[in-house]
């Protein structure tokens, strides 16, 4: 998969995902239902029109003046794959639990022992929890716990078939080469990904962020899609690492 590409999937799920969010707190804070949509809808496609020019612009810049546009945009590109439909079902399902499932799960105590377990597990998900220490909860620390179990079974997931993966990706190459070329990409999602750990898995973030942070749309991306995002991100470095190797 070109970077083009990634990035252009990534903005998207982005625009969606705090388009719903921006919907969903609103509608909650009693807003009327239509009064929401026309407010949020209209601005939330120019955002992502905008970012999905860029990333095309940048995508276009990489192909050859020669080749039809009807040649570089074929209906096959748009149909997702095994690994990002099972990213998508993950995508919902942390949605739906953050949205509507874990503020009611405060006091469940399978929900605390889920919370636990991941936080031996993922340094972050401690990091976060003291940050959250400060009186707000909501259900963020279960739902922060949920999408980590998510972005580690997608891992887990994807990464059996990482071969497969990477030589999809040395067949798209010969038609379309990747403008930055096969070994930086792999550079470039490989530190991303490393950055990535850094701050989210390890946790490093956390204690810079204000617990007001985590109060509106910004602090649901951060703990609801951030750690999927992650995941993607380390899937994409490791396949394109795979990539520029022998078969």
């Amino acid at each position: 998969m070109g970077i083009a590409r990634l990035l252009a999937k990534g903005w998207v799920v982005f625009c969606l995902f705090a388009g719903a969010h921006a919907i969903r707190l609103a509608i909650k804070s009693g807003e009327p239902t239509l009064s929401v949509l026309a407010d949020v809808i209209p601005p939330l496609l120019l955002f992502a029109a905008a970012g999905l020019l860029f990333v095309g612009g940048y995508g276009a810049a990489g192909v050859e003046p020669t080749v039809p546009l009807r040649a570089r945009f074929r209906p096959h590109h748009l149909v997702p794959g095994f690994n990002e439909l099972v990213f998508i079902a993950f995508l919902l399902a942390s949605f739906v639990n953050q949205g509507f499932i874990a503020p009611d799960q405060i006091e469940n105590p399978a929900a605390a022992a889920i919370s636990s377990a991941v936080a031996a597990v993922v340094p972050g998900q401690r990091a976060l929890e003291e940050q959250l220490s400060c009186g707000l909860d909501g259900g963020r620390v279960f739902s922060s716990a949920f999408a980590w179990i998510l972005a580690l079974v997608y891992i887990g997931s994807a990464v059996s078939r990482l071969k497969l993966t990477a030589g999809l990706i040395r067949l798209e190459r010969v038609t379309r080469p990747e403008p930055l070329g096969s070994s930086p990409l792999a550079f470039v999602l490989g530190a991303f990904a490393i950055i990535g750990v850094q701050l989210l898995f390890v946790g490093s973030m956390y204690p810079w962020l204000p617990c007001s942070a985590f109060t509106d749309v910004s602090g649901a991306l951060l703990i609801g899609l951030a750690p999927l995002m992650l995941a993607y991100l380390i899937v994409a470095a490791l396949a394109a690492a795979m990539a520029t190797g022998p078969e």
